[in-house]
């Protein structure tokens, strides 16, 4: 069975900028869905029943650390991979405490998107490449 992915961001070209991305490099997943805010998203999730969830930061109201919270506290199966712009040091630690299984920076989308997905589908974490989370 093809892995299910939910996108969701609030800015339609990224939306867009990820499925081409998948749909080139790995056409044997399906993208079963995108939404554009936490409500969206969490209603998706619920119906669709993804196996990841490609889930933006920062939108308008509900931020994706919330949502990855409510995703956790109603144990819906759909793991959470963070998708942001926003580089810290507290990046990991907030990303880990909201539940979610990694997160990418869309500044490093091309390298690190399709490598995140591939281990969080075989029960790992991605927090950053290797030389970012081995320290």
């Amino acid at each position: 069975m093809k892995p299910r992915i939910l996108v969701v961001d609030d800015h339609e070209i990224v939306r867009e900028g990820i499925r081409t991305l998948l749909g080139r490099t790995r056409s044997d997943w399906e993208i079963c869905g995108e939404a554009s805010n936490a409500g969206d998203a969490l209603n998706a999730i619920r119906t669709l029943e993804p196996d990841i969830v490609i889930l933006d930061i920062t939108m308008p109201g509900t931020s994706g650390l919330e949502v990855a919270l409510q995703v956790r506290n109603l144990r819906l199966p759909s793991r959470v991979l963070i998708f942001t712009m926003h580089d810290s040091e507290r990046l990991a630690t907030e990303v880990r405490n909201a539940g979610a299984q990694g997160y990418v920076l869309k500044s490093q989308a091309a390298r690190d998107l399709v490598l995140a997905i591939e281990r969080i589908l075989g029960g790992d974490t991605f927090f950053g490449p290797p030389s970012l989370t081995s320290a």
